[in-house]
């Protein structure tokens, strides 16, 4: 697949926002399922060129953040259009994300964290060579969630 990558930008993050919304548990990933996250996600000054679009055939499909740590690893947040969610896109998607985010930053070291009850992007993550790394409690989204820590070396 030939995905492309931008620097989202404000129309694109409305989208993805305020339109994006999944189903059943997973409707814990709505960008507005919790209001920090919103507020930094819509705001282009709080993005920071951190966060980018992803394109697959001219339709907006997916975004991610990629953020270069102090530790020299890159950390990665993914989120895909939910009409695709379930189609076979996952493990293209990441391995994009990853290639894309090492041909910009020439890190080969990336981790990401994922809420344990999220099985299936643990599975597509563990596909695309992810091993688990921890655990911690996080308080968001009005709770306390146990998520996973994974991590890559490419």
């Amino acid at each position: 697949m030939d995905f492309y990558f931008r620097v989202m930008n404000q129309q694109e993050a409305e989208e993805i926002a305020n339109v994006w919304k999944y189903d059943g548990i997973y409707s814990f990933y709505d960008i507005s399922a919790d209001m920090d996250d919103y507020l930094e996600f819509i705001d282009a000054e709080k993005r920071l060129n951190k966060y980018y679009s992803c394109y697959l055939n001219n339709e907006l499909i997916a975004w991610c953040s990629i953020e270069v740590l102090g530790d020299g690893k890159i950390e990665l947040g993914l989120g895909l259009k939910p009409k695709h969610i379930g189609k076979g896109f996952g493990v293209d998607f990441v391995d994009a994300v990853i290639d894309y985010a090492a041909s910009t930053h020439c890190i080969y070291e990336f981790v990401l964290s994922v809420a344990l009850f999220n099985q299936r992007a643990i599975r597509v993550y563990e596909k695309v060579g992810f091993t688990k790394t921890g655990a911690f409690i996080q308080n968001t989204n009005g709770g306390d969630y146990e998520f996973i820590k994974m991590s890559l070396s490419r």
